[in-house]
């Protein structure tokens, strides 16, 4: 499935698992955006306005809930899907009716990347009200 119109900006401040989310993006035909931390995951946002945002929970500096919360702020009226990476459970992914801690979805860290990319695409072709379920 092709998403190259699809930006995706991934905020992680660990290199390995950024690089190795990137490519399961990319792999996928997402365009994709990365950043190391939540500061530079700002800036990135702002100048890249992606339609997904992936982000660490636990970050030095400005951490993911701030990151998040910022991002949605920011967005204004044109809100990405944004989700937040955390180790703090270890069950399947969360869908929110509300935003918590800045994001709609919580996704364990543990997630295989691919899942990740999966759970992506399944957010999109919902919200462009396509019949896909969630989880």
């Amino acid at each position: 499935m092709g998403h190259a119109a699809v930006k995706v900006l991934l905020i992680d401040d660990d290199a390995f698992f950024l690089k190795v989310l990137s490519e399961a993006f990319a792999g996928s035909g997402f365009t994709v955006y990365t950043a190391c931390d939540g500061n530079a995951g700002v800036k990135s946002f702002l100048e890249h306005r992606p339609d997904v945002v992936v982000c660490d929970l636990v970050m030095p500096g400005m951490g993911g809930v701030s990151t998040c919360m910022t991002i949605r702020k920011l967005a204004g009226d044109v809100e990405p899907i944004i989700a937040l990476l955390t180790s703090m459970f270890k069950g399947p992914p969360r869908m929110l009716e509300a935003p918590q801690m800045g994001a709609r979805i919580h996704i364990p860290k543990s997630t295989h990347p691919l899942n990740v990319v999966v759970l992506v695409e399944q957010l999109l072709a919902r919200q462009d009200g396509g019949a896909t379920s969630v989880l």
